[in-house]
């Protein structure tokens, strides 16, 4: 029983570690976003992408791209 019990506290354990690592990603996200969006947004015109949803991309700031993400997922 005394097994048993250890296996349940360590799958406990590597949830509660893999839910801070996802806040920490979306912590991460939501401040260097903009940099990574422009970034990105020159890598995909660089290698002939489809300019216009990089240009969309590029013009959206990172607090109104998080407010409508959290706005599609209330929605489902």
């Amino acid at each position: 029983m005394k097994n048993q019990s250890k296996s349940g506290q360590g799958m406990v354990e590597y949830i509660i570690i893999v839910a801070i690592i996802a806040l920490a990603a979306i912590a991460i996200f939501g401040v260097f976003g903009d940099t990574i969006r422009n970034k990105l947004g020159g890598a995909v015109t660089e290698l002939g992408g489809d300019e216009s949803k990089s240009q969309a991309a590029l013009n959206t700031d990172s607090a109104t791209y998080l407010k409508d993400l959290k706005g599609a997922s209330a929605v489902k």
